[in-house]
Protein backbone atom coordinates (compact mmCIF):
# COMPACT_ATOMS: atom_id res chain seq x y z
CA UNK A 1 0.00 0.00 0.00
CA UNK A 2 2.88 2.33 0.76
CA UNK A 3 4.35 1.82 -2.72
CA UNK A 4 0.95 2.57 -4.28
CA UNK A 5 0.68 5.84 -2.34
CA UNK A 6 4.22 6.75 -3.29
CA UNK A 7 3.48 6.05 -6.95
CA UNK A 8 0.33 8.16 -6.86
CA UNK A 9 2.18 11.05 -5.21
CA UNK A 10 5.02 10.82 -7.76
CA UNK A 11 2.49 10.86 -10.63
CA UNK A 12 0.72 13.85 -9.12
CA UNK A 13 3.95 15.79 -8.58
CA UNK A 14 5.01 14.97 -12.15
CA UNK A 15 1.71 16.37 -13.46
CA UNK A 16 2.18 19.46 -11.31
CA UNK A 17 5.70 20.02 -12.64
CA UNK A 18 4.48 19.59 -16.22
CA UNK A 19 1.70 22.12 -15.61
CA UNK A 20 4.12 24.65 -14.10
CA UNK A 21 6.60 24.22 -16.97
CA UNK A 22 3.98 24.54 -19.68
CA UNK A 23 2.50 27.64 -18.04
CA UNK A 24 5.77 29.48 -17.42
CA UNK A 25 8.23 28.55 -20.19
CA UNK A 26 8.37 30.67 -23.37
CA UNK A 27 8.23 27.88 -25.93
CA UNK A 28 4.62 27.43 -27.07
CA UNK A 29 5.40 28.51 -30.65
CA UNK A 30 8.94 28.78 -32.02
CA UNK A 31 10.44 29.74 -35.35
CA UNK A 32 12.24 32.48 -37.28
CA UNK A 33 14.15 33.63 -34.23
CA UNK A 34 11.00 34.04 -32.16
CA UNK A 35 9.66 32.18 -29.15
CA UNK A 36 6.10 32.79 -28.01
CA UNK A 37 4.28 31.70 -24.90
CA UNK A 38 1.18 32.72 -23.03
CA UNK A 39 2.74 35.82 -21.52
CA UNK A 40 5.31 37.31 -23.89
CA UNK A 41 6.87 37.16 -27.35
CA UNK A 42 10.65 37.04 -27.47
CA UNK A 43 13.18 37.52 -30.28
CA UNK A 44 16.38 35.53 -30.16
CA UNK A 45 19.70 35.98 -31.89
CA UNK A 46 21.34 33.32 -34.02
CA UNK A 47 23.36 32.18 -30.98
CA UNK A 48 20.15 31.57 -29.01
CA UNK A 49 20.42 34.55 -26.67
CA UNK A 50 17.20 36.44 -25.99
CA UNK A 51 17.43 39.94 -27.45
CA UNK A 52 14.14 41.48 -26.40
CA UNK A 53 10.72 40.45 -25.18
CA UNK A 54 7.41 42.21 -25.29
CA UNK A 55 4.05 41.40 -23.81
CA UNK A 56 1.68 39.12 -25.70
CA UNK A 57 -1.43 40.54 -27.22
CA UNK A 58 -4.52 41.14 -25.11
CA UNK A 59 -6.79 38.93 -27.22
CA UNK A 60 -9.71 37.39 -25.38
CA UNK A 61 -8.79 33.90 -26.52
CA UNK A 62 -5.25 34.28 -25.17
CA UNK A 63 -6.59 35.54 -21.85
CA UNK A 64 -8.86 32.49 -21.66
CA UNK A 65 -5.85 30.23 -22.32
CA UNK A 66 -3.90 32.02 -19.58
CA UNK A 67 -6.82 31.71 -17.16
CA UNK A 68 -7.41 28.01 -17.81
CA UNK A 69 -3.71 27.19 -17.47
CA UNK A 70 -3.58 29.02 -14.15
CA UNK A 71 -6.76 27.23 -13.06
CA UNK A 72 -5.22 23.88 -13.96
CA UNK A 73 -2.21 24.61 -11.75
CA UNK A 74 -4.46 25.79 -8.91
CA UNK A 75 -6.72 22.73 -9.16
CA UNK A 76 -3.73 20.39 -9.18
CA UNK A 77 -2.09 22.05 -6.15
CA UNK A 78 -5.42 22.02 -4.34
CA UNK A 79 -5.89 18.37 -5.24
CA UNK A 80 -2.50 17.43 -3.79
CA UNK A 81 -3.25 19.38 -0.61
CA UNK A 82 -6.67 17.70 -0.30
CA UNK A 83 -5.10 14.29 -0.85
CA UNK A 84 -2.80 14.76 2.13
CA UNK A 85 -5.68 16.11 4.22
CA UNK A 86 -7.93 13.18 3.29
CA UNK A 87 -5.11 10.71 3.82
CA UNK A 88 -5.13 11.52 7.53
CA UNK A 89 -8.82 12.33 8.08
CA UNK A 90 -10.71 9.92 5.80
CA UNK A 91 -12.32 6.90 7.43
CA UNK A 92 -11.19 3.40 6.55
CA UNK A 93 -12.72 2.28 3.25
CA UNK A 94 -13.47 5.84 2.12
CA UNK A 95 -12.67 7.05 -1.37
CA UNK A 96 -10.73 10.14 -2.39
CA UNK A 97 -13.57 11.65 -4.45
CA UNK A 98 -12.82 15.32 -3.81
CA UNK A 99 -9.14 14.88 -4.63
CA UNK A 100 -10.00 13.04 -7.84
CA UNK A 101 -12.54 15.61 -8.95
CA UNK A 102 -10.08 18.48 -8.55
CA UNK A 103 -7.39 16.59 -10.43
CA UNK A 104 -9.80 15.76 -13.26
CA UNK A 105 -10.76 19.46 -13.38
CA UNK A 106 -7.06 20.31 -13.71
CA UNK A 107 -6.78 17.93 -16.64
CA UNK A 108 -9.86 19.36 -18.34
CA UNK A 109 -8.57 22.92 -17.87
CA UNK A 110 -5.20 22.16 -19.45
CA UNK A 111 -6.95 20.37 -22.31
CA UNK A 112 -9.22 23.36 -22.89
CA UNK A 113 -6.27 25.77 -22.84
CA UNK A 114 -4.22 23.75 -25.32
CA UNK A 115 -7.21 23.22 -27.60
CA UNK A 116 -8.07 26.94 -27.65
CA UNK A 117 -4.42 27.80 -28.33
CA UNK A 118 -4.31 25.28 -31.18
CA UNK A 119 -7.38 26.68 -32.88
CA UNK A 120 -6.81 30.39 -32.36
CA UNK A 121 -3.08 31.01 -32.77
CA UNK A 122 -2.64 32.72 -36.16
CA UNK A 123 1.14 32.37 -36.62
CA UNK A 124 0.77 28.61 -36.88
CA UNK A 125 -2.06 28.75 -39.40
CA UNK A 126 -0.68 31.47 -41.68
CA UNK A 127 3.05 30.80 -41.69
CA UNK A 128 4.71 27.42 -42.08
CA UNK A 129 7.98 28.72 -40.60
CA UNK A 130 6.56 28.38 -37.09
CA UNK A 131 6.13 25.17 -35.14
CA UNK A 132 4.83 24.21 -31.76
CA UNK A 133 7.40 24.35 -28.98
CA UNK A 134 8.06 21.91 -26.18
CA UNK A 135 5.95 23.76 -23.60
CA UNK A 136 2.89 23.31 -25.80
CA UNK A 137 3.63 19.59 -26.11
CA UNK A 138 4.20 19.35 -22.35
CA UNK A 139 0.73 20.81 -21.82
CA UNK A 140 -0.79 18.10 -24.00
CA UNK A 141 1.21 15.43 -22.14
CA UNK A 142 -0.01 16.79 -18.78
CA UNK A 143 -3.64 16.40 -19.89
CA UNK A 144 -3.91 12.58 -19.98
CA UNK A 145 -1.63 12.19 -16.98
CA UNK A 146 -3.84 14.53 -14.91
CA UNK A 147 -6.96 12.63 -15.99
CA UNK A 148 -5.29 9.32 -15.15
CA UNK A 149 -4.25 10.63 -11.77
CA UNK A 150 -7.77 11.88 -11.08
CA UNK A 151 -9.34 8.55 -12.02
CA UNK A 152 -6.87 6.72 -9.78
CA UNK A 153 -7.84 8.99 -6.89
CA UNK A 154 -11.54 8.32 -7.45
CA UNK A 155 -10.96 4.54 -7.54
CA UNK A 156 -8.54 4.52 -4.60
CA UNK A 157 -9.88 3.42 -1.21
CA UNK A 158 -8.21 4.18 2.08
CA UNK A 159 -6.90 1.14 3.88
CA UNK A 160 -5.41 0.86 7.29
Amino acid sequence: MLLLLLGIIVLHVAVLVLLFVSTIVSQWIVGNGHATDLWQNCSTSSSGNIQHCFSSSANEWLQSVQATMILSVIFSVLSLFLFFCQLFTLTKGGRFYITGVFQILAGLCVMSAAAIYTVRHYEWHLNSDYSYGFAYIVAWVAFPLALLSGVVYVILRKRE
